[in-house]
């Protein structure tokens, strides 16, 4: 379990940093850094805020952010592309550090993807998305009185991360062990360690998937090439069930951010897989 405990002790301080710069509404004196994508993703100028949220906290900090905005179907659908590929850029990256992969890739890499999947939807008339009935938007979150409540609460909800994460990962690897105790399996087990990686981080996001990663790194599983490729492609396409339901919840087009996601992470993997070891050494993306 030390690559989950190697998990937790980044996720748990930055996850009581993200309440911190909400608490004090931080995000809205930088928040003007973002209305030019704003501008180039046909959102309104007041969803910079969101965009920020999301970028540089989490999904559900743009979702706070934005759900009180009236978006239409189109523009919760280009959000959640668009946030879905770009989130978390602080946390997430760090993450992808205890692999190996550098700051710099997983930042370059995500924000050009999030552009290249959300590109092609851009183009798509808004009567594409037929708009369900207007959605009442939640009611605002309610700050907590003082720093001292807002600290005992952010301690106490990345405790229950901490401990989803523990449990998650226990029972993953667990089950990952038992398929690899089986004769079929040995004799395909590369296969397994790559496949298996990429649908945990496919399905339940970055955290998860790259726990795998880093316990099947450090026994030798996986070559630097299957870290690449895998980091490579989770970066564009994770969390699928979580994150896109959120946005889903608002009229947000479930296949459509899939499609879009899926399709940019499986191109974008395997152009990045043939030309990075033409261009310079895989050693300068990853360092495992």
């Amino acid at each position: 379990m030390s690559s989950a405990w190697l998990i937790l002790k980044l996720v748990v301080p930055l996850y009581i940093l993200s309440d911190f710069l909400l608490y004090y509404d931080l995000l809205r004196h930088i928040s003007f850094l973002f209305t030019p994508l704003t501008e180039l993703l046909h959102l309104p100028a007041e969803a910079a805020v969101a965009v920020a949220g999301g970028m540089l906290l989490n999904v559900y900090a743009a979702i706070a952010f934005a759900a009180p905005l009236g978006l239409t179907a189109y523009q919760w659908t280009i959000l959640g592309i668009f946030l879905g590929v770009c989130h978390a850029l602080v946390v997430e990256s760090a993450i992808m550090a205890k692999l190996g992969v550098s700051y710099g890739y997983s930042i370059v890499l995500r924000i050009v993807g999030a552009f290249l999947a959300v590109l092609p939807v851009l183009f798509l008339p808004p009567s594409f998305f037929a708009d369900t009935a207007v959605r009442q938007a939640p009611a605002a979150k309610v700050l907590p009185e003082s720093v001292g409540q807002m600290l005992g609460e952010s301690i106490l909800q990345a405790g229950i991360l901490s401990l989803k994460i523990i449990v998650l990962i226990s029972a993953i690897i667990i089950c990952m062990d038992l398929l690899k105790a089986s004769k079929v399996i040995k004799d395909h087990m590369d296969k397994v360690n790559t496949s298996f990686s990429i649908i945990v981080g496919q399905l339940l996001g970055i955290t998860y998937g790259a726990t795998i990663l880093i316990r099947e790194a450090s026994q030798g599983n996986l070559s630097q090439r299957d870290i690449f490729f895998i980091s490579t492609f989770l970066m564009i396409c994770h969390s699928l069930i979580e994150d896109v339901l959120l946005f889903v919840i608002f009229g947000a087009n479930l296949w459509v951010i899939v499609i879009a996601r899926l399709f940019t992470a499986v191109v974008l993997s395997y152009v990045l897989l043939f030309l990075t070891p033409r261009l310079f050494s895989l050693d300068r993306v990853v360092r495992a």
